[in-house]
């Protein structure tokens, strides 16, 4: 009967450190080894989404965020070489997360084959440092794209920056997409969901 006792002395201690640890749904627990940023699934795709394109520039591309059959957001337009145009972009809402501990931004996405940018800002200029790194589609499959702090590049209107440009994660404030490099015509770029990876 003692026998007995202590082991059930046991399990009510381990179950009680188990509901202590428990998080409440949506909640997120800080040895997570993600941190969701964007979770396009909730129907608010295009919101507070900006298209910046080389319209400023004098270029004529364009693009747009709205929301897919299926729920996610859409980033589609079509880029055009004309007027020494090439680019088009959305850039996403600020937003109050905290990256440092993080390595790097996950993002789960659709295209069509071509190659996108992920850009990082790391303040609230509409004019400041980019970073920016690259990441090649395959038409037709969902892809999850992990993209290391570290290989993001920081630039100033398309111009390569020195090293001591680069961004601390701490203070990443919003996340952009983007498309050049000469791929003229239109695209599609489905994204699911924008996280933060350990």
């Amino acid at each position: 009967m003692k026998k007995f006792s202590n082991l059930t002395y046991m399990a009510v201690c381990l179950a009680l450190i188990v509901s202590c640890h428990a998080q409440p749904d949506g909640q997120t627990d800080s040895m997570n080894t993600e941190l969701v940023l964007f979770d396009f699934n909730d129907g608010s795709a295009g919101s507070g989404w900006k298209s910046v394109n080389d319209t400023v520039m004098g270029g004529v591309s364009n693009s747009r965020m709205t929301t897919s059959d299926t729920g996610h957001a859409l980033f589609t337009g079509s880029v055009s070489l004309e007027n020494n145009g090439g680019f088009a972009s959305v850039r996403g809402p600020n937003f109050s997360n905290r990256l440092g501990g993080y390595r790097g931004i996950a993002v789960r996405v659709r295209g069509d084959g071509k190659t996108y940018k992920v850009g990082l800002r790391t303040d609230e200029l509409f004019d400041g440092v980019f970073h920016q790194a690259s990441f090649a589609t395959k038409k037709g499959e969902w892809q999850e794209i992990q993209i290391p702090f570290t290989d993001f590049i920081p630039t100033y209107h398309g111009r390569r920056l020195s090293e001591d440009k680069r961004m601390a994660p701490d203070e990443i404030r919003s996340v952009s997409f983007l498309i050049s490099d000469k791929q003229a015509g239109p695209f599609q770029l489905e994204i699911d969901r924008i996280e933060a990876y350990r």
